[in-house]
């Protein structure tokens, strides 16, 4: 069996450290204007697009339901940025962007923050896994672990795990249907379940009065025409960070933050213009490093160090095939595909 990574030098991710630290402040002047070229934009195109179903205008939804998806993408990126604490520099700010952020990604913010920490806190240590049965994205079984499975459970498991599946089909159920309960929360997160029953009201009283006003088929229309491209095109973003040829885990005793980030997240390398609607989170070994970190920042951390490329680079033609890498293969030390680990399957 290969050893698993050692991680790096103490010297070495102290350094890193030391130099994500020094981009970890939040700029309020970009943060709004941040607010401003996303959030404003994107009320905007909701309102044409309801203001066209009522006069029949279909073709503005059409029109419109793209750019709309993708300045969705962009407002969970700020966010998800509020729920670091790294958007903007007071902590109530954040909350209060956040939470109205969460009416429009249909996302409960307190519950998803508290969820998302525990992925940072736990990404690609393989020994603690358990308790993450939902963030199917950022999560696998070993090999030996699916090879051990029941015939008919590996295929469950395959099928479940299918790209049609994960990054088609469950991502609108998801910020539909799964967001709209407190699943996977202890009864200790008080705060959590009720952020989740907050925004369900909130999002009840908007689109409640939207559907008295205009029709609830029309507005439920013209919901499902921004989240349903929205969702796929996020869930995709964030699994691809995550899945790939060349990420690493590791056993918890030789697990560490900093290898964890370069070796185990990737660095995906998109067109100005995606980058921007993504908000940057491309760089997503540099946020793995350093959460707190605005994402207006994490370019110029990036190249503030040349440790930082180390990281797997995608490009988005590879980065559309890296969740077919879905099995660590501890023996030989590199994630592989489910028919890899199929042929080796005795009948």
């Amino acid at each position: 069996m290969e050893a698993p990574p050692a991680g790096r030098a103490p010297g070495a991710a102290a350094e890193l450290r030391a130099v994500a630290l020094g981009f970890q402040r939040p700029t309020g002047r970009i943060a709004l204007f941040q607010i401003a070229t996303t959030i404003l934009p994107l009320l905007m195109m909701i309102a044409m697009m309801h203001a066209a179903v009522a006069v029949g205008w279909w073709w503005v939804v059409a029109l419109l339901a793209l750019p709309a998806a993708a300045l969705t993408v962009r407002t969970f990126i700020v966010q998800h940025d509020c729920g670091h604490g790294s958007f903007l520099a007071s902590r109530r700010a954040n909350d209060v962007v956040g939470r109205l952020c969460g009416l429009l990604t249909l996302t409960p913010y307190a519950h998803w923050r508290r969820q998302h920490a525990q992925h940072h806190g736990t990404w690609n240590d393989l020994d603690r896994r358990e308790g993450r049965g939902s963030d199917l994205y950022s999560t696998c079984l070993t090999v030996a672990e699916y090879r051990a499975l029941p015939r008919w459970s590996r295929r469950w498991h395959r099928l479940t795990r299918h790209p049609v599946v994960t990054l088609v089909l469950l991502p609108p159920l998801i910020f539909l249907a799964v967001y709209r309960v407190p699943f996977d929360t202890p009864a200790s997160w008080r705060a959590e379940r009720r952020s989740v029953h907050l925004t369900n009201l909130g999002l009840l009283a908007l689109h409640g009065g939207l559907g008295l006003a205009l029709g609830f088929v029309p507005v439920l229309l013209v919901l499902l025409a921004v989240m349903v491209p929205a969702s796929i095109a996020g869930v995709v973003l964030f699994s691809l960070q995550h899945h790939f040829d060349g990420a690493r885990w590791a056993r918890h005793e030789a697990w560490d933050p900093v290898t964890a980030a370069l070796e185990g997240s990737s660095f995906l390398r998109l067109p100005r213009p995606l980058q921007w609607l993504t908000g940057s989170i491309g760089y997503h070994h540099v946020h793995h490093l350093a959460p707190r970190i605005p994402n207006y920042r994490l370019e110029a951390c990036h190249n503030a160090h040349p440790a930082f490329t180390t990281a797997r680079v995608l490009g988005l033609r590879e980065g559309l095939r890296a969740s077919r890498y879905a099995l660590w293969d501890e023996a030989a030390g590199r994630m592989v595909r489910f028919g890899d680990a199929e042929r080796a399957v005795a009948p």
